[in-house]
């Protein structure tokens, strides 16, 4: 099975057995590393329904981080600056109904719906998915460049190969290994893994030269603010973040699992951003299949489809935008 099929069929796999927010293809570096997560699972906390309650769409980290609660109502451009990127970071918090804005008398000011929970997630797992472990590319650099950082709690690695012993000797011992059969669906945890020091300065890897490695070091303060844009991240994108091409051989309620780009010309889950198109040899044109991607989410996992909003006020900024 090709990896882009493995990885989703991992993480169907996942969100039938666990209550975890789970997302692909996210950003795991803090500065400019450009490392990108297989996998990710968000582990709930202790205030989940709250943050659930809020919106289903990540919250714009500038807005988090700036000093907009749900209290009195804020003049936003004390608290974010005038910059362009302050401006979309405030209306797209509106329009996902995280905040609330008010413009009495000509003063654009704004206020949350409530308050922002910090502890809404607890583990947060990274996982690398490498079917065929003899060919495993850039495997070791990878999973040596998210224990060097400790942003996640876990790292492991996931694979359809027989994992043998010299496997083992030369994967990092904190890594935790399980095997995944995609046609029966079931995991092997082969080792568990060791949870990394995520309250610790971090070294992220920027770039690797002929002789030497340029690292930044990161002090904990960073990785915390870090994990609550990764978490926020995974919680509004999800799994599912493909789409459907025009074409009539793809059908998502055909397959093993439902909603996935299975293919009936090929017999399998097929990459639609990278296979699919006119430039297919069959490709055959038609509309693209009706499936609701974020109804299928919210009926099989803990994230809620466009909670109801508790706004009470206008939803858009001024003309002066």
């Amino acid at each position: 099975m090709k990896e882009f099929g493995f990885e989703l069929r991992l993480c169907a796999h996942l969100e039938q057995r666990t209550d975890s927010i789970i997302a692909r293809q996210l950003g795991g570096g803090i500065t400019e590393s450009g490392r990108v997560l297989d996998v990710v699972l968000i582990d709930q906390g202790p205030s989940f329904e709250q943050r659930a309650s809020l919106t289903d769409r990540a919250i714009p980290t500038a807005v988090l981080e700036a000093d907009i609660g749900p209290g009195r109502f804020k003049d936003w451009r004390r608290e974010l600056g005038q910059g362009i990127g302050a401006r979309r970071a405030i209306e797209h918090a509106i329009d996902i109904g995280y905040l609330e804005f008010d413009n009495t008398a000509g003063r654009e000011r704004v206020r949350s719906v409530d308050r922002y929970p910090v502890d809404w997630f607890e583990r947060i797992i990274a996982i690398e998915n490498k079917p065929d472990l003899d060919k495993p590319g850039d495997l070791y650099e990878q999973l040596q460049f998210d224990i060097s950082l400790g942003l996640v709690d876990e790292v492991v690695l996931t694979t359809a190969s027989h994992v043998t012993r010299a496997h083992l000797n030369r994967l990092p011992d904190v890594v935790g290994i399980w095997r995944f059969n995609p046609g029966g669906d079931e995991i092997e945890i082969i080792r568990t893994a060791t949870p990394l020091p995520i309250e610790s300065p971090g070294m992220e890897t920027i770039n690797r030269l002929p002789g030497r490695t340029e690292v930044e070091n990161i002090d904990p303060e960073t990785k915390a603010a870090a994990r609550i844009r990764l978490a926020e991240r995974a919680y509004g994108k999800g799994w599912r973040t493909f789409t459907f091409p025009a074409c009539a051989n793809l059908d998502p309620a055909s397959g093993p699992v439902e909603g996935m780009p299975y293919c009936e010309h090929f017999d399998r889950f097929v990459n639609p951003a990278a296979e699919c198109g006119p430039n297919c040899p069959d490709h055959r044109s038609g509309p693209p299949p009706a499936v609701n991607l974020d109804a299928i989410r919210d009926r099989q996992s803990p994230w809620q489809a466009a909670p109801p909003r508790r706004q009470s006020r206008q939803m858009h900024l001024g003309d002066g935008w």
